[in-house]
């Protein structure tokens, strides 16, 4: 994963924690599920980056040991 994917990433679940800390603080319930959100949202993100890469790097061993 590129390092600004992963910043962008960490960033989203980060501002979703302060939003759902802050909801709860107010007693903002949409603010508090918004903030929910952006955390798994970034979450899922992170994983799908992970996966990516870890696919990428497979197809890599592969093609290396077939060029062998």
């Amino acid at each position: 994963m590129s390092i600004v994917d992963k910043a962008k990433d960490k960033a989203q679940q980060l501002i979703g924690e302060v939003k759902e800390k802050v909801g709860e603080k107010t007693g903002n319930q949409t603010l508090r599920v918004e903030g929910q959100a952006d955390q798994v949202e970034g979450h899922a993100k992170e994983t799908g980056h992970d996966l990516r890469d870890k696919t990428a790097d497979g197809v890599a061993g592969l093609k290396d040991k077939f060029n062998r």
